[in-house]
């Protein structure tokens, strides 16, 4: 994927957002909405280059993820500082990380270069574009979609699907509103009950859910976790 001035991003990053726990976790502050780890989730990798740098740790859906499928080409989408990016070009995979934030994308590049992580790349792109211009293995877009111009969601997910590999898989973490639990905060896009699951019909759920958190604050909030593998 070449490198492209992105378009200008219609809702740009908070710089400082409630983190959204797992269930049953207890959220902090942070540069974007996260979970955060247990220790049941730890990764294995040594050495601990997101602890090293002052990185979150990497997702533990995508943790989980990589243990049901092998490294390959991979696609971080709104990647921030890397926390993915970083675990799985330690795992092996070939890693494309993309993100509007400058700034978040100079952080990752520095530790690119500090640890000679080879098979990292860090690139400036505007997910709103739904523009992709490579294929992947595995693409995952944990915590992102709920940033995007609502208006492009549908077409950045088609995009993640025509551009992962036959038998490749996608990783979607977002934020739901429902009549049950209203999302207390004010994501542009939040995902409806089942809406997620529809968009991947004739894929294969390798795990779906809709469990409930509750935030530092008290508040509970619905998310959306599928891992969906493409028919080969």
């Amino acid at each position: 994927m070449h490198q492209r001035t992105p378009a200008a991003h219609v809702y740009p990053l908070p710089t400082v957002c409630p983190t959204p726990p797992e269930p049953g976790g207890a959220g902090t502050i942070g540069p974007r909405p996260e979970y955060p780890r247990t220790e049941n989730d730890v990764s294995a990798v040594t050495p601990d280059l997101n602890a090293r740098h002052g990185l979150n740790p990497p997702h533990s859906e995508v943790v989980a993820a990589c243990r049901e499928i092998q490294p390959g080409k991979a696609l971080d989408m709104g990647c921030g500082g890397g926390r993915n990016a970083v675990y799985l070009g330690q795992l092996g995979f070939e890693v494309t990380a993309v993100d509007v934030n400058p700034g978040g994308l100079a952080m990752l590049q520095s530790i690119i270069d500090a640890e000679g992580l080879s098979k990292v790349e860090a690139r400036l792109y505007d997910i709103n574009e739904a523009a992709l211009d490579a294929d992947y293995d595995f693409i995952a877009c944990t915590v992102t979609l709920m940033f995007l111009n609502p208006a492009c969601v549908d077409a950045v997910i088609a995009d993640m699907q025509q551009h992962t590999k036959p038998g490749g898989h996608n990783l979607i973490v977002v934020a739901m509103d429902t009549d049950a639990y209203p999302c207390p905060m004010n994501f542009p896009f939040t995902a409806k009950p089942d809406q997620m699951k529809k968009m991947y019909a004739g894929w294969e759920l390798v795990k779906y859910n809709e469990d409930v958190g509750t935030m530092h604050n008290g508040a509970r909030l619905q998310f959306a976790t599928m891992l969906a593998r493409k028919p080969s």
